[in-house]
């Protein structure tokens, strides 16, 4: 599914959107480097959550909020 999303830009951005885009560069369109930078923050936010997430578990664990795990990791990785 695809919808349309317009926007204004302050001279200097359209000034940097089109340096990026068209002959010579990696972009096509504006559009193509547009949903680029968009699906890179994106996933700047999802490893940023992650990684959140690791830390919050390493610090359960220094001050011992731990429960053992008497399953098989393996498996359950598996399942993943």
């Amino acid at each position: 599914m695809s919808s349309t999303l317009n926007l204004s830009l302050t001279d200097e951005l359209r000034a940097f959107v089109n340096e990026n885009c068209g002959d010579g560069t990696l972009y096509a369109t504006p559009s193509e480097f547009v949903r680029d930078l968009l699906r890179r923050q994106k996933q700047r936010q999802e490893a940023a959550e992650i990684r959140d997430a690791i830390i919050e578990g390493y610090h359960d664990a220094i001050e011992g909020r731990t429960h053992e795990f008497k399953g098989d990791l393996k498996s359950l990785l598996k399942k993943v």
